[in-house]
This record gives structure tokens, sequence and C-alpha cells, in this order.
């Protein structure tokens, strides 16, 4: 008997147990949806993208829609110093445009690039100049076009204008 009594007592704690977390779920879920809500507000107000701020994947851009803006001049950069010593990097830079963009009917595609082509030029020098050899080889040279891209984007007030660097004959000595 006092055995089954135990169990009685053991069930009616389960059940009141079941019973208060459901409570607590049911009141909890409305005010995490009106906190997700509020993020999201605040996030828009701000302008912030919570994919965490990607650049336009030239990769969406379909090719036909895409303008390679080539600098003709090729760059020869002094790289950041490292434990060898100094450092030059040469390369060819191009840029790729999307024709759709609006930063392309303002900006007058290549043509009105090219009129803004030493503030360009500023940029990459002022970014590839900050690297070490090391961070400029092959497999960082991602890196260092993203820096670009983005610096790039930011001048010229938008993701969707410039949605690419290129790099061509690279050297890093």
């Amino acid at each position: 008997m006092k055995k089954n009594l135990m169990s009685v007592i053991i069930l009616a704690l389960v059940l009141a147990d079941l019973i208060l977390t459901a409570i607590l779920t049911f009141t909890m879920i409305p005010q995490v949806k009106k906190s997700n809500e509020l993020v999201d507000q605040v996030c828009a107000a701000i302008n912030i993208e919570l994919e965490g701020g990607q650049n336009v994947d030239m990769a969406k851009v379909p090719i036909e829609d895409i303008e390679v803006y080539s600098i003709e001049d090729q760059f020869t950069v002094n790289l950041k110093d490292d434990e060898n010593g100094r450092h030059i990097a040469m390369f060819s830079v191009g840029l790729s445009l999307n024709t759709k963009s609006e930063g392309y009917k303002t900006y007058k595609g290549s043509e009105g690039l090219a009129e803004k082509k030493d503030i360009i030029c500023d940029q990459i020098n002022s970014i590839v100049g900050s690297k070490t050899v090391d961070e400029f080889k092959a497999d960082s040279q991602k890196q260092v076009k993203e820096e670009i891209l983005t610096a790039l984007q930011s001048l010229f007030g938008g993701k969707d204008f410039i949605v690419g660097v290129n790099f061509s004959s690279v050297a890093a000595e």
C-alpha cells in the first residue's frame, strides 16, 4: 500500500510539472516572438543585413550583365616589411561592373570609372601596401580582393555596382 501511495504522489508531481511547463511555454512564446520582431525592426532601421553584410555575389549576376573595367596601368606596390625585409607586388587589376545596377548609370560605367582612376588606384595601393608578402600570396589573395571590393563598394555607394575585383599577372617578390 505504501508503494502504491508513492506512485500516486510521483504521478501527481509529474502532472503538476507538465502543466506548469505548458503554462510557462505558452506565456514565453509570444514574448520571444515580439523580441525577435523588435530586433528585426532595429536592424532594418540602422540598415544592417542579418547575413553579416556579405557582398553581392558575382555568381548571382548573369555574365551578360557584367562589364570588366581593366585598369591599364600595372601596379607595383611596396608591401609591408616582414622579418625577411622589404618586398614588392606587381599585378594588374580588373573590376567587374554590374551593368543593370543604378550605380552603373550614375557613374557611367567604365568611362566614369576611368575619370576616377586615381582614386581607385589609391584605394588599391593603400590596401595592398598594408599587407606582407605572405598575406598577398595566392592563398590570401581572396581576402585582399574582398578588402579592395568592400572599400570600392563603400566609395561608390553600393554593393551592386562593383561586384568583383580580379587580379591578373600577379608577382610578389
